[in-house]
């Protein structure tokens, strides 16, 4: 998987969340301001990329800078498979 895989990835994930679709993402769009996203949205958000891409995350070690941004979140889940940008 390479990292335009993981961000449209990432981007199903965002519209099985948010259940609405969601269009014009870039790597800078923010995942709390942007999309509205709270905590608990993260954690389903997280579950749901986990469940897409086979990556298990220990809740314990994570960095909520991973999660500021799709780029952002897109880097963490290519760092678990091993991608980088």
């Amino acid at each position: 998987m390479n990292s335009t895989e993981i961000i449209q990835a990432v981007t199903e994930c965002l519209a099985e969340v948010t259940k609405r679709e969601v269009r014009g993402l870039t790597p800078d769009t923010r995942l709390f301001e942007d999309l509205h996203l709270d905590s608990t949205s993260i954690l389903e958000l997280l579950m749901a990329v986990e469940d897409r891409v086979d990556i298990e995350v220990d809740p314990e070690r994570l960095n909520m800078d991973d999660f500021q941004t799709v780029g952002t979140l897109a880097a963490y889940v290519g760092s678990h498979l091993g991608v980088t940008a």
